[in-house]
């Protein structure tokens, strides 16, 4: 009991050194926050689903504090060209397509000036009422909004055979070529699950750049098909869980490092006491 005190002594000192680092790191070393989304609804009750109040919260903070939306190519163009970015960037993505993303995110959206990318799984574009149709996608799109590629059906890839791995890639890019008429370069995994052979099927597809889930802004030192995220969840203090992701990513990032080295040291009740928002 004495140990595991300490333990948590320690942890608690660390995190309190951390988070003073963060505040007086310049901001140029953190990296480009890339925001990962699902739905935005005031029916469902998930992880997942933030209501329109608080992701409307979310967007009026960012809007206040200057932030800049960019897209994927932007991203991509200042990671592996150093081409510039506008002041204070940001780039906003949601996964899977849903229908409240069409009905809710993107008036609210639309309100700040801002832009997002929506990842698309393409098979259920226009077959399953929770996800937009391909009118309502080619209207955002008319208006500013980018749409890149989720998968055809949204399978782990990593779980998938070459064959599978590359239709789902292949299919997805050119529906979405077809419909909006436009170069489809990017991808996000599903389930951010990824391995190398993924990967390199993925650079074999014609993909740019993928994204994955893992928690941690983005740098020109990272690679281009294993791009950092920060997603964001539904909390009992959702503004404040987005806060702390946005404004402490890295030191969250590596603080979750810390707790997953420790859990595999078999010490999982001492990481239990180590704080991730």
């Amino acid at each position: 009991m004495l140990l595991i005190r300490k333990c948590a002594m320690w942890s608690i000192t660390i995190l309190i050194l951390f988070i003073g680092i963060s505040y007086f790191l310049p901001v140029s070393l953190s990296g480009i926050p890339v925001l990962n989304y699902h739905q935005v609804n005031a029916e469902s009750h998930t992880q997942l689903t933030l209501s329109p109040y608080e992701f409307d919260a979310q967007m009026a903070y960012l809007h206040k504090s200057g932030y800049t939306t960019i897209t994927p190519a932007q991203l991509v163009d200042y990671l592996q060209d150093s081409k510039p970015l506008p002041a204070n960037p940001i780039l906003i993505t949601f996964d899977d397509g849903y229908e409240d993303n069409y009905r809710e995110a993107y008036p609210i959206l639309k309100k700040y000036n801002f832009t997002a990318t929506f990842f698309i799984i393409t098979d259920f574009v226009g077959k399953n009422s929770n996800y937009m149709t391909w009118n309502q996608i080619k209207e955002m799109h008319n208006n500013g909004f980018s749409f890149e590629s989720h998968t055809s059906s949204h399978i782990l890839l990593p779980s998938a055979s070459d064959d599978e791995i590359h239709a789902q890639l292949i299919k997805s890019r050119e529906k979405l070529e077809q419909l909006l008429n436009q170069k489809i370069e990017y991808l996000a995994y599903p389930g951010g699950a990824y391995d190398q052979r993924v990967i390199a099927l993925t650079k074999e597809a014609g993909y740019r750049a993928a994204f994955t889930v893992d928690f941690g802004r983005d740098k020109t030192t990272y690679g281009l098909f294993a791009l950092n995220r920060i997603p964001i969840f539904a909390t009992s203090h959702s503004f404040l869980h987005f806060w702390l992701r946005l404004k402490f990513t890295q030191f969250f990032s590596t603080l979750q490092g810390f707790k997953t080295n420790i859990n595999k040291s078999g010490a999982g009740k001492i990481a239990n006491w180590i704080y991730i928002p």
